[in-house]
């Protein structure tokens, strides 16, 4: 029993395993305040953007939806994480609600207008668009040789260079706040910022410290944040185009009356019925379309997310049951997560960099990360708790975090040796592809829907530049070993003719004048030249006395023919 016991045991570094409670929650909580903005975020932009807002009577429908947001996310964590047949790549990714589908839902609704029924064709054509690239994770095993690491490489670096930005409008408070990059902001993020690296590098390294060195700086700062709110005013002013002024409160201000409105226990509903009643899903095609384009793009991305994630995490490549299973939990889980009225799950690229700076990839503490948000969704309290944190606390774990996940792609490319071609196919792939699709308004003039799949992110197009790079740009001939390989040329000592070198145990024929004779070499050129030295020492005895009498004899012949010569010579003079 007991070594039964021990074999299960792992470390936070291995994949499979148990560890003790006292590292697999913070662990787990690490990843967990990575995210928990970022799986919220988009979900309260597009319910925005469809006018279901608290001032327009939806309150307990958007509680409601945030509520089955952070379930979703953790049931569909645990899935990828220990699978359900082909369902799950048994990978350490973290999964959550998707913001790279904020373009093509904000122009659904540019289409289809506001209200609960546009929000509803946006779920329809979410459970359409997840079952899709369900069929692409099946199909995927055929497709796998257009990802080589170069290609996953360039998809990676695209992926952390999109991030930075996020990060740092994190650090600077958040995009659209008045105070945006104030001191306070920047104090906050930097307090993170510092905490994290010192515990990170001037710890144990195999402590608690240094393996949950984020989370504990995220948590340092929130109580920093909680200070300053105690202790220094909370609001300001700005003034307008017209020159009027108008007040404020500033972001990194801690609000505590969300939890406290917020109730103890809720059970999450389903799509249609209950409380959300109001966002039953609906199929439209002016829907079904753009969103099944952008879910062929969120599966390049994924597997750019588990690629990076196994080879920085693993120190390996991800296999192909692990990248078809990924994408077929990615792809259903958005479908799962549309019947709760929820918005497309995909991998969080903000785990990813928690992985490439950690190397904690142990499943038991991220499971304890998705227990964590399920509990947040039975338990709204806890989850309003998580969601006043301010921003610039979590910018400053996130610039790090995603500046990483730069790095790991950098790895992807360099693991093989760089040659012309990788060079090539890596500054096309960024400097034109991730270039053109990062840069507002460079893709204003082509077809709408080029618009939705290359305009306001870098990573398709570089991804698209990458893949076609690779195909269309031969290789270069690896230098292998050449069969029949001329060897040096050696000369004998025993007939001034070649012999070549050989291998061990291997024959040479070595001709004298008149006498063939086979010569065991053992080794190398330099036995040879030992034995052929002491046949060429003026017919002093060799090694092999069958070989003195031959050569001794041959020696009389040519002696006597050089008699001859030289006779003939004196008697000319």
């Amino acid at each position: 029993m007991k070594k039964e016991k021990s074999s299960a045991m792992g470390t936070p570094y291995t994949f499979e395993g148990r560890i003790p409670l006292k590292q697999a929650i913070p662990l787990g909580l690490q990843h967990i305040m990575a995210m928990f903005v970022g799986n919220l975020t988009p979900l309260l932009i597009i319910m925005g953007a469809c006018g279901l807002t608290a001032d327009a009577g939806y309150g307990a429908l958007r509680t409601a939806l945030l509520q089955n947001a952070m379930t979703v996310a953790g049931i569909v964590t645990l899935v990828q994480m220990f699978s359900i047949g082909p369902i799950g790549g048994k990978v350490p990714i973290v999964m959550g609600t998707s913001s790279g589908f904020l373009g093509v839902f904000k122009s659904v609704t540019a289409v289809l207008g506001q209200g609960a029924l546009t929000y509803g064709a946006i779920l329809g054509a979410t459970i359409v668009g997840g079952l899709f690239e369900g069929v692409l994770g099946v199909c995927l095993k055929p497709l796998r040789k257009f990802f080589p690491s170069v290609v996953t490489g360039c998809v990676v670096m695209a992926i952390g260079l999109s991030l930075i930005p996020v990060g740092i409008n994190y650090l600077c408070g958040g995009s659209g706040t008045n105070d945006y990059g104030s001191i306070q902001n920047l104090f906050l993020g930097m307090v993170v910022l510092i905490v994290t690296l010192a515990l990170k590098h001037f710890t144990n390294p195999k402590g608690i410290l240094s393996t949950a060195s984020i989370l504990i700086g995220i948590l340092v700062g929130y109580v920093v944040a909680i200070i300053m709110t105690m202790v220094l005013p909370h609001t300001g002013t700005a003034v307008l185009e017209d020159g009027s002024t108008v007040s404020y409160t500033y972001s990194w201000v801690v609000n505590f009356q969300q939890v406290k409105d917020a109730s103890w226990f809720a059970l999450p509903g389903i799509a249609g019925f209950g409380k959300l009643a109001e966002v039953k899903p609906v199929f439209r095609v002016e829907a079904i379309l753009p969103v099944a384009i952008m879910f062929i793009v969120t599966t390049v991305e994924t597997v750019g997310d588990i690629c990076a994630c196994v080879e920085s995490g693993m120190d390996r490549e991800a296999t192909d049951s692990e990248l078809s299973g990924g994408i077929i939990c990615d792809g259903l889980g958005s479908s799962f997560a549309a019947a709760l009225g929820v918005l497309p799950n995909t991998s969080f690229a903000q785990n990813v960099g928690i992985i490439s700076m950690t190397k904690i990839v142990n499943r038991m503490a991220l499971s304890c990360g998705a227990i964590f948000l399920i509990l947040c969704g039975l338990c709204p309290k806890i989850a309003a708790f998580v969601s006043i944190m301010p921003q610039s606390v979590l910018g400053g774990a996130a610039v790090m975090m995603f500046a990483s996940i730069l790095v790991s792609g950098i790895q992807l490319i360099t693991k093989e040796p760089i040659t012309s071609r990788e060079i090539t196919i890596v500054s096309v792939a960024l400097g034109l592809g991730y270039g053109l699709g990062s840069t507002a308004g460079a893709t204003s003039e082509l077809p709408y829907y080029i618009q939705l799949i290359f305009g306001g992110s870098g990573i398709v197009p570089a991804a698209v530049a990458a893949i076609v790079l690779n195909i269309i740009i031969p290789k270069e001939k690896k230098k292998g070993r050449i069969k029949n390989k001329k060897r040096k040329k050696e000369t004998s000592y025993v007939s001034g003719k070649k012999y070549s070198p050989g291998r061990d145990k291997r024959f040479f024929f070595i001709v004298l004048p008149g006498i063939r004779r086979e010569l065991p070499v053992e080794g190398s050129a330099g036995k040879m030249s030992e034995n052929t030295r002491n046949i060429q020492n003026d017919g002093k005895s060799t090694k092999n006395p069958s070989i003195d009498k031959r050569i001794t004899k041959k020696k009389k012949s040519r002696l006597t023919i050089n008699f001859k010569i030289v006779y003939k010579i004196d008697n000319m003079n």
